[in-house]
């Protein structure tokens, strides 16, 4: 199984983001993810790790839910 997890900006008001992203992985994954896990962070951070791999950064790509979602599906069942 897997964990995903999904660093947020507090302060800049990304919790919004954050749960659009949770709901995506959680209704494309669901039964095959262990935890889908919401962790605050500052200064415009918006990653998504799985099993602590970056799958996305604000810093280097463009928000965009289903991009997001494609980039955890390779990752979703292949943890031994």
């Amino acid at each position: 199984m897997t964990r995903v997890e999904i660093e947020y900006c507090v302060p800049c008001g990304m919790l919004n983001r954050a749960r659009d992203v949770a709901e995506a992985v959680l209704r494309q994954f669901g039964e095959s993810l262990d935890e889908v896990a919401l962790v605050t962070g500052d200064d415009g951070v918006f990653v998504v790790r799985v099993d602590g791999e970056i799958v996305f950064d604000v810093s280097e790509d463009a928000y965009d839910v289903d991009e997001i979602v494609r980039a955890v599906r390779p990752h979703v069942g292949t943890r031994a």
